[in-house]
């Protein structure tokens, strides 16, 4: 994919092709159609890293099946379920967002990026048993998760996912279930977007255009832009800047220079997953299945059998196992990568993470070394039948997590995501991982409030956003079971998930 055309000194340009930047620019060009959008990717195709199907989960991360996002009791012994409910309610945007988009005729074949796929969550053994339970008794008090199913029989359990059933020993075994999960193919959606963003004569988006590097001059930002292919450097520049680079946004918000930055490292974790494409097998399995963290591996490495359906094709993944890499990116990164955002400023807060995080580093590291054995050993814990030779290992993406002091405490490694913005809301940025994609319209919709305040204050602006996302000035979570099912119900039509 090739731009038609490349716009001149845009009111915005946005760094990188992936699934931040892709719902940014099309809420942006929904809120405002007389908006000039300019998108750089550095890579040849859009979407290649983070956002790549092959290269995450693909999970609609909705809280159903993670137990990642509801890991601690409260004071009363019941499971804290409130950030499962505050995700909940912010993929449900997403999802609105992508149905209008669809009914609007922005993008076309819902199926080709999104389908209807269960949500389960696994455990074996009297203790996780017992946290399941509980888990499962506190989502339910809340309609969001009215349909959630939990049972111990086997029978049920082999109804939903058959393979985790196949030759199990006679342990405790407890299941959760949700039907309307979903798997997404984010790579697919990002690409559709930019395809309509780039059919406005006023939008364009430029492949194999790495950004060199970022700096303010007066009221615009100017960017300094590789055009491969003519082995020239483009400049460029706009009111507002998006630096939607995955691992590559933190160099260029250091070159920004921008004060929010500072005291900011990254620590960039690598993956892979095994696959299995034995149509006897993945025919038997039809859901993503989350089971519970193992040892000392990162919220982001905790194990899940997955159904995927990329360009077309049924797969099961597991994993990811986690590895150590200094690469921030998967295509155009290098071994020197995390020594290059190390500066005066931050030097004190990597140190201290390397200190405090000695425990991650090591199962990192130990993980690269990870025999196909160990590796099986582990998918039997979710299909204790799996055959190696059915299963083969293939690279997944990298995800740079931010590290910063927070509350007088430097090297605190955050798994999750985070918005940068700076003080004159000209600039904003996107760090971190999960759920960062499955949350993309809410973060983007975050961006928008703050940076783009202005588009919100006429009836005429508060329309448009509002036929996007209807939520978007409510909290669907503390609405009622009525109003969720009328939003959930408008967006699974156009979405085909009925």
């Amino acid at each position: 994919m090739k731009s038609k055309h490349y716009i001149e000194t845009p009111d915005v340009i946005l760094i990188g092709s992936g699934i931040m930047s892709s719902n940014l620019g099309a809420l942006l060009k929904g809120l405002d159609p007389d908006l000039s959008i300019q998108l750089y990717e550095g890579a040849e195709t859009i979407a290649p890293e983070a956002s790549n199907g092959w290269n995450n989960a693909g999970t609609g991360h909705a809280g159903m099946c993670e137990m990642s996002y509801t890991p601690h009791r409260g004071f009363d012994g019941e499971v804290d379920v409130r950030k499962a409910i505050e995700i909940f309610a912010e993929f449900e945007q997403s999802l609105s967002f992508w149905g209008h988009a669809v009914r609007q005729g922005w993008i076309e074949e819902p199926k080709d990026f999104i389908r209807k796929v269960p949500h389960l969550s696994f455990v074996s053994g009297e203790d996780n048993v017992d946290f399941l339970q509980s888990r499962y008794h506190s989502l339910k008090q809340h309609f969001f998760f009215g349909s959630m199913e939990m049972s111990s029989s086997r029978c049920d359990i082999r109804h939903w996912a058959p393979l985790l059933i196949e030759g199990r020993s006679e342990e405790p075994v407890l299941a959760t279930f949700m039907e309307n999960g979903t798997d997404i193919n984010f790579g697919s959606l990002s690409e559709k977007l930019i395809t309509w963003l780039a059919s406005h004569v006023d939008c364009g988006y430029a492949t194999n255009h790495p950004v060199l590097s970022v700096e303010r001059f007066g009221d615009r930002w100017e960017v300094e832009v590789y055009d491969i292919e003519r082995d020239a450097i483009v400049v460029n520049s706009a009111a507002f800047l998006f630096i939607g680079a995955g691992g590559g946004s933190l160099p260029l918000l250091q070159k920004a220079g921008i004060p929010e930055i500072k005291g900011y490292g990254a620590f960039p974790i690598g993956g892979q997953w095994l696959v299995c494409d034995n149509p006897d097998i993945v025919n038997k399995h039809h859901a993503k299945v989350y089971g519970q963290n193992i040892g000392s591996a990162p919220t982001m490495a905790i194990p899940h059998l997955d159904t995927r359906v990329i360009n077309g094709k049924k797969s099961l993944l597991f994993g990811p196992f986690a590895a150590f890499t200094s690469r921030y990116l998967q295509q155009k990164g290098s071994r020197y990568d995390i020594f290059s955002t190390v500066k005066g400023h931050n030097i004190t807060t990597l140190l201290k993470a390397g200190l405090c995080n000695l425990g991650l580093v090591k199962y990192l590291i130990s993980q690269n070394f990870q025999s196909m054995e160990s590796r099986m050993a582990l998918l039997k814990m979710f299909y204790p039948n799996a055959n190696p030779q059915d299963w083969r290992l293939v690279d997944a993406g990298i995800r740079v997590q931010s590290i910063k002091q927070e509350d007088g405490h430097a090297g605190i490694i955050h798994f999750g995501t985070e918005v940068v913005t700076s003080e004159d809301k000209t600039l904003s940025s996107l760090l971190g991982a999960s759920p960062g994609a499955s949350v993309s319209v809410n973060i983007a919709s975050k961006i928008i409030r703050e940076c783009f305040a202005q588009k919100l204050t006429t009836p005429l602006g508060q329309k448009r956003i509002q036929d996007m996302i209807p939520t978007f000035y409510e909290d669907l979570a503390k609405t009622d079971r009525n109003r969720f099912i009328e939003i959930r119900k408008q967006a699974a039509t156009a979405l085909e998930l009925n």
